[in-house]
């Protein structure tokens, strides 16, 4: 049974409340920071770690693979340095971007 809400129900007076937009999650920043103190508490075990992925490893008989090394290494920087997003800048009503007035100014090196 499917209630209905108007504007009565009370609904009206929860409007607004929880996170405010654009604040990340709590859960996601606790994690992603657990993850970066991680990283930074094992600085030279992480290099001596993709280093060893990169070379290979005799005495496990893994194969060097420094794409592997890459990978891994991308991975983790996501938790220190989030991706920056796409951005696209358009003109007036989604036209192209119209530049005028630029004025330059060359100087030359010798002053003349």
């Amino acid at each position: 049974m499917n209630k209905v809400r108007n504007e009565n129900s009370g609904f009206e007076a929860q409007k607004g409340r929880g996170r405010p937009k654009g604040t990340p999650n709590r859960a996601t920043t606790e994690f992603r920071d657990t993850i970066k103190a991680l990283l930074e508490g094992n600085k030279e075990n992480v290099s001596i770690w993709l280093q060893s992925v990169a070379d290979g490893d005799e005495k496990h008989q893994r194969k060097p693979d420094p794409y592997r090394a890459l990978d891994i290494l991308a991975k983790l920087a996501e938790y220190a340095a989030p991706k920056l997003s796409r951005t696209e800048v358009t003109g007036q009503d989604g036209g192209p971007v119209e530049v005028s007035g630029i004025n330059i100014k060359l100087v030359r090196p010798d002053g003349a």
